[in-house]
């Protein structure tokens, strides 16, 4: 392995025979590396498995075609392999990171996030990025020889990056940069889709904005495309788009720095990154998408019946403690009991969610 990555990545990789290791010394395996240990780890916990009934933006109220936590991680996922193997990153790493990124996430996606925070704002708050950390450090117990899953300090410092972006000193590694920037890139074009196959939007409406217009000139090239057609075509010239303006931004910025080991980047603002008309366009996106999608009366309305659940829910675990499951409540005698109620809440999925909320409330 170690033969096969001096080829194929850049100096400024990360490098599997670099690696700082991990908390808990394991012996090394001879056909896997430690960031594919990473990744399958990550893949096996039951925290992953429940991103499929997770809100990405838009619940299961306003139908069942959009995106979840899962298909967004995995489509974050792809983008971010393609940008890192063009880069000559490590892919392994990108990959274990990208599947980790929206572990974290509670019922009811950003929605939900917000009620939590509220709900423990006196006892640190709730941060989807932070709450990831705990499950792969603490809340997964799949091995006997430590707590968590005991993951690569280089895929943990990633998601640290994540955790403590405001406040962050240094720059993350060029694979963490890259998940960052194929989690913008995937949401931007994802969004504004299920917002059309959802009725929230219409393909006018989107003609409003640059970056969109563009692609529907590229994809159309003067030939009639029914709608649905336009809107999925739409949606792949935009992350085409996204994806090779930052490749060739990045690696022009890279040919000038000239860098020789992972480590220099961390001295550096962030390095990969959009062109400035891109990211001109891209905020013009993101700011449209604001006002017309995420506060669109429909989704207001289900968000705010959302976070009245979670809510209500806390208050009436924190009231009748011996509602928790039993492992909860044990924990709750080492941890505190707003944090277990917390922990226990952000691992449900929306309609187990809805169903306890439905349960406790006709107690």
């Amino acid at each position: 392995m170690a033969d096969r990555e001096k080829l194929l990545l850049a100096r400024f990789a990360i490098h599997s025979t670099d690696t700082k290791g991990r908390k808990y010394a394991e012996p090394v395996q001879e056909y896997r590396g430690p960031f594919q240990r990473d990744r399958d780890r990550i893949i096996h916990t039951a925290a992953y498995r429940r991103l499929s009934h997770k809100t990405q933006v838009f619940t299961n109220e306003l139908g069942d075609y959009h995106r979840n936590r899962l298909t967004h991680t995995l489509e974050v996922c792809s983008i971010a392999r393609t940008i890192a193997r063009a880069l000559k990153l490590n892919e392994d790493l990108v990959e274990a990171m990208a599947l980790m990124h929206d572990i974290g996430h509670p019922p009811f996606g950003h929605s939900g996030e917000d009620a939590l925070n509220e709900c423990l704002i006196d006892d640190g708050g709730f941060s989807h990025n932070r709450h990831a950390l705990r499950i792969v450090e603490v809340l997964e117990n799949r091995y006997p020889d430590f707590p968590g899953l005991n993951l690569s300090l280089e895929t943990l410092e990633g998601q640290q990056f994540r955790a403590a972006k405001k406040d962050a000193n240094a720059s993350p590694s060029l694979e963490a940069q890259v998940v960052d920037a194929a989690d913008s890139i995937a949401y931007d074009s994802h969004d504004a889709d299920d917002a059309l196959e959802l009725g929230l939007l219409d393909i006018a409406q989107l003609m409003e904005v640059s970056i969109w217009s563009h692609a529907v000139t590229k994809v159309s090239e003067g030939r009639e495309l029914s709608p649905v057609l336009l809107r999925r075509s739409v949606a792949h010239e935009l992350i085409d788009v996204q994806v090779k303006d930052l490749l060739g931004n990045t690696m022009l910025e890279l040919d000038r720095l000239q860098l020789r080991s992972a480590e220099e980047i961390k001295k550096l603002p962030p390095v990969v990154g959009h062109s400035e008309q891109i990211m001109h366009q891209k905020k013009d996106f993101e700011s449209f998408l604001m006002h017309n999608v995420y506060r669109h009366p429909n989704v207001i309305n289900v968000r705010d019946s959302a976070q009245q659940a979670l809510r209500n829910l806390f208050e009436i675990l924190k009231s009748k403690p011996h509602l928790l499951p039993e492992n909860y409540r044990l924990r709750s005698q080492e941890i505190g009991l707003h944090r277990t109620i917390g922990d226990y809440i952000a691992g449900m999925t929306d309609r187990f969610a809805w169903r306890e909320h439905a349960r406790l409330s006709d107690d």
